[in-house]
């Protein structure tokens, strides 16, 4: 309990943080009037995320709902009720590439996916393990903070092509044209700061899920022999999707971002986090 609160603490700090940041380049780019700018923007971009960020993320992901008659369904469903948890929807992506994600603002709103790979690679209880990582996400309520990290950078972004493209100014008297190099400024720190405060939210919570999972699924190996699956295959069959919602799976996609990307990695690495579940006792019976 204590845990999950001082990692909340953390969370809103961060994200007052970037917020801030909003406000600072608003000023710095227009004044008064950009701070108000900066405000609606968030404001309006945050609203947005909140209501609307899981039908844009399974949208992205081509994701159709699946019943009761499906195994993927059969899977997740006692694992809610062991979690104690309402449950979820359930999603299933065309994708070659074994991953799965959460989204939703709540527990009460939420929803489960897996890819297609996923489904074919693993056994059950390995998929069982993943789909326990992820109730664990929506019971942490994780998924809303990424979704707000997400869309305040967003906020950062738009500005900089506001300001870049806008014309406004600090002048009073209306002089001068837009901030071209402040602007592009903006659009290239903008998402940085945001993949630095979504990789500093995503990694600690990684660990959280994880072991997590492990308790509602019954035994962590199921989790660990699947992570260990999922690596393996992502690196041979890349997954491309919007960056932004790389830090909602369950393992960071492989894409042609090459070694860039592993500068802002959303995810701990595959040995700590292996690490983390070895050596961790579990109760319950095996799925």
């Amino acid at each position: 309990m204590g845990g999950k609160f001082v990692n909340n603490i953390k969370t809103v700090m961060l994200l007052s943080i970037l917020t801030g940041f909003i406000l600072f380049i608003g000023y710095l780019l227009g004044g008064q009037g950009g701070v108000v700018i900066a405000v609606i923007a968030a404001a309006a971009m945050n609203f947005f995320g909140y209501f609307f960020s899981a039908k844009i993320a399974l949208a992205s992901m081509q994701a159709q709902e699946v019943g009761p008659e499906h195994r993927l369904y059969k899977i997740v469903e006692p694992l809610a009720q062991r979690a104690g948890m309402p449950m979820p929807k359930v999603y299933l992506s065309p994708h070659a590439a074994p991953n799965a994600f959460a989204t939703g603002r709540n527990p009460n709103n939420a929803a489960v996916c897996a890819t297609a790979g996923l489904m074919q690679m693993l056994d059950t209880n390995e998929i069982a393990g993943v789909m326990a990582h992820e109730l664990a996400h929506v019971k942490h309520r994780d998924i809303l903070i990424q979704s707000v990290a997400a869309t305040i950078g967003g906020a950062i972004n738009f500005l900089g092509y506001m300001f870049m493209f806008g014309g406004s100014s600090n002048d009073e008297e209306g002089g001068g044209g837009g901030h071209p190099i402040a602007g592009l400024a903006v659009m290239l720190l903008g998402p940085i700061a945001a993949a630095i405060i979504q990789m500093a939210i995503s990694r600690q919570r990684e660990y959280a899920a994880d072991t997590e999972g492990g308790v509602i699924v019954g035994d962590p190996m199921h989790l660990a022999t699947a992570l260990e699956k999922i690596h393996t295959m992502a690196n041979r069959i890349p997954m491309q999707v919007n960056p932004a919602f790389n830090a909602m799976m369950i393992a960071e996609p492989k894409n042609f971002g090459g070694s860039v990307a592993n500068l802002f990695a959303t995810h701990p690495k595959l040995e700590d986090r292996l690490r983390n579940l070895i050596g961790r006792e579990t109760t319950g019976k095996r799925f």
